[in-house]
């Protein structure tokens, strides 16, 4: 019985949350071609907050009393499924953009809107003088005042575990010497698993971490600036699978 109420209650979730997604992006590229996005933030930060409402979320931020919401920096945060975006707009109180395949830019539409928003192009076949653009482009955006936020793991968790991180991302923090953010964003998996369709009631819990000063960081300590981010990601979504394990769940 519980399972079919689920099943309805997914499916009426979806239908309303695709409806609330296809008017609103609607809306918001109209009102992109006439308003720069960066001076007229609130609608997206409102349509992004009310897709996880309709989808069912409890939602919760904690700040650490180390964050310093007053610093451009590069969140680094763990990836679970297709709301991180929702997830991660809605939680970080600054201008924020994200790094976005090359590929994806030319999907109609949506493409045009992730340009005109002011992504980061990722090349999908890398070679040294792609990334050095994509690096050039990362460093336009943070002197500009915009936050960016990077999943380093590159692919969304299949069993809520977090996957090893990848330095890249590090590499740039330490050649700009931009402040890091580690993000740690629990329950999302336990609410939608990729692979799947069902959305289970839950509570998303977002963490945003000390901020890290790299402005002294060497390259050779790259490696360990990335296990240490990696480590302060991982401690409260590895707390949360290891208690839903102990439980059976």
């Amino acid at each position: 019985m519980r399972k079919a109420w689920l099943t309805v209650r997914t499916a009426v979730l979806w239908i309303a949350s695709g409806i609330h997604f296809a008017v609103v992006t609607t809306f918001l590229i109209l009102l992109g071609i006439f308003v720069n996005p960066r001076h007229n933030d609130w609608p997206s930060r409102a349509f992004f907050r009310n897709i996880l409402r309709l989808a069912g979320v409890k939602f919760e931020v904690r700040p650490s009393p180390g964050f310093d919401a007053s610093k451009t920096s590069i969140f680094i945060c763990n990836h679970v499924n297709i709301f991180d975006p929702f997830v991660i707009y809605s939680a970080i109180p600054q201008f924020v953009r994200g790094f976005e395949l090359e590929s994806h830019f030319k999907i109609p539409i949506y493409g045009w809107l992730m340009r005109r928003f002011g992504n980061v192009p990722v090349p999908d076949n890398p070679t040294r003088e792609t990334l050095a653009l994509m690096t050039e482009r990362a460093k336009a955006a943070l002197d500009s005042g915009v936050s960016l936020i990077a999943f380093p793991e590159a692919s969304r968790t299949r069993d809520g575990h977090i996957q090893p991180f990848k330095k890249g991302i590090f590499n740039i923090a330490q050649k700009f010497g931009t402040p890091i953010v580690p993000m740690s964003i629990v329950g999302s998996y336990e609410f939608f698993r990729t692979g799947d369709w069902m959305l289970h009631p839950g509570k998303i819990t977002v963490y945003l971490h000390d901020t890290i000063d790299t402005s002294t960081t060497t390259r050779g300590e790259v490696e360990a600036l990335c296990e240490r981010v990696q480590n302060i990601v991982a401690a409260p979504v590895e707390e949360s699978q290891r208690a839903k394990e102990d439980q059976g769940v």
